[in-house]
């Protein structure tokens, strides 16, 4: 659990929720279950230097149980074969297919609306497989989204954002080398879906440096998960929507660089 040095405010939720191990075909990792009924869930994945264990994914997942919800914080396929290095760009569509394994566990296991979330290139696989799959969940809860690789804005990762269909929250540090807080919202323009940046103050790419309140993230991210939009909104969006600019990077550059964190 987040301890007492946690940059992450948790007002002591962590001491307040009931997580027990998890583990089924595919997926692996820890089930935070309210006391009472819950009224959705939330799958919640690391990235590519970690695990479920990260402090972050603890905090978010203890914040978000005390709020009414089944979260499952699970290990993407990639850290199940190995405890440590990075993904390698030929097993995303693994990670993919094992988050999608996730959401239908934690569908089997509680009603109401399922939100995906996850941290750097965790939450990048979320926006990929929810963009391939519009249905699958209602809303994406995205820390520190990798925009593109430090120094290298012109390489962004955001070939389909134009694809999503539902509502995301972006948490993202004001000092995070991977894509400032301007380009980041420049970016999310290409979604023709309800979306908010929520900046921390000072954090990097961790968000440690940054101290915020989990509880301002718990309550956007539920409003989202209740605002789906309807058809003749989404056609408004997709119309709306700006074109590509030069400022964006290339089809091939963001392909080739798709695979990676």
């Amino acid at each position: 659990m987040a301890g007492q040095d946690s940059p992450y405010r948790t007002d002591g939720f962590a001491q307040m929720v009931q997580m027990v191990p998890f583990e089924t075909a595919g997926v692996r990792g820890f089930l935070h279950r309210p006391d009472g009924a819950a009224s959705g869930g939330l799958v919640l994945t690391h990235g590519a230097g970690g695990n479920c264990n990260a402090p972050l994914l603890v905090a978010v997942a203890a914040a978000f149980c005390v709020a009414g919800l089944t979260v499952l914080r699970i290990d993407l396929p990639f850290r199940q074969r190995r405890p440590k290095g990075p993904p390698s760009p030929a097993g995303a569509t693994a990670d993919r297919a094992g988050l999608r394994q996730a959401v239908a566990a934690l569908r089997a296991l509680v009603s109401g609306p399922i939100s995906l979330g996850g941290q750097s290139y965790g939450g990048r696989q979320a926006t990929m497989l929810a963009a391939d799959d519009p249905q699958l969940v209602d809303s994406l809860l995205l820390f520190s989204y990798p925009l593109h690789p430090p120094g290298k804005p012109e390489r962004l990762r955001t070939e389909h954002f134009p694809r999503l269909r539902i509502p995301a929250l972006f948490v993202q540090g004001t000092a995070d080398p991977f894509g400032s807080i301007a380009e980041l919202r420049q970016a999310v323009s290409l979604i023709p879906a309800p979306v908010q940046v929520m900046q921390i103050e000072g954090a990097g790419h961790d968000l440690r440096r940054g101290r915020f309140d989990l509880g301002a993230v718990v309550a956007a991210a539920l409003a989202q998960m209740v605002e789906q939009p309807t058809h003749e909104e989404l056609r408004a969006r997709l119309e709306s929507r700006p074109s590509l600019t030069p400022s964006v990077a290339p089809a091939e550059a963001v392909r080739a660089e798709r695979d990676r964190q």
